[in-house]
């Protein structure tokens, strides 16, 4: 099918374009949320009457678009989630997670602005792209967590599991100074063990 951008769109082309597209992909996408208008005769020129009002359209989106993505781009929202000792969720982070996190802070987002490559499965800081405009895409950071003290030691650069290892450590070596100090405690000055035997 063959289709007249209103707008730019990744892979496509740029507004004003005559391309062609999967009848689907135009029927289902392009064309019910108004990126294109169906390649007709009146529909080019209908279009070509109001490219001066799209492009000026366009314009003040995109700078609107930037302004938010200046104070948006690299800020990282943390979502609380259950998870196993292992960090596999019970579930997934899904892009509607994404947007209540962003909203809370502040930020008007949309579910559809949130690009993922894959559901985020596992606890940590992942790194997520959010689509704000046809020229504008900035990243974010969801630090998924189970509590707000193990987002914070995530975002220091650490696990929980190395903070679990380092305890353990920590407790190994206070075991081993408890053990050492007892077998000091049965030698002499010189090192040399204790007797126990009692004389009668």
């Amino acid at each position: 099918m063959q289709v007249i951008l209103l707008e730019r769109v990744g892979k496509l082309g740029h507004m004003g374009d005559v391309v062609s597209v999967r009848e689907g992909y135009a029927r289902n996408f392009l064309l019910p949320q108004g990126k294109a208008l169906r390649a007709t005769e009146a529909n080019i020129k209908g279009f070509e009457a109001r490219k001066a009002g799209l492009a000026q359209q366009n314009e003040d989106s995109r700078k609107t678009a930037e302004a938010v993505a200046e104070t948006l781009d690299g800020k990282t929202f943390v979502i609380i989630r259950s998870a196993s000792d292992a960090g596999a969720l019970y579930g997934s982070v899904s892009p509607r997670d994404a947007v209540d996190a962003a909203n809370e802070a502040g930020y008007a987002l949309e579910r559809r602005m949130i690009v993922l490559a894959a559901p985020i499965k596992e606890l940590g800081v992942h790194d997520v792209r959010v689509h704000l405009h046809p020229e504008v895409d900035v990243t974010i950071r969801l630090n998924v967590a189970r509590s707000p003290e193990e987002a914070e030691l995530q975002a220091s650069g650490r696990t929980i599991q190395d903070a679990q290892a380092e305890a353990d450590a920590e407790a190994e070596f206070e075991i081993a100074g408890l053990f050492d100090d007892l077998g000091a405690a049965g030698r002499d000055e010189d090192g040399e063990p204790v007797s126990r035997d009692r004389e009668f």
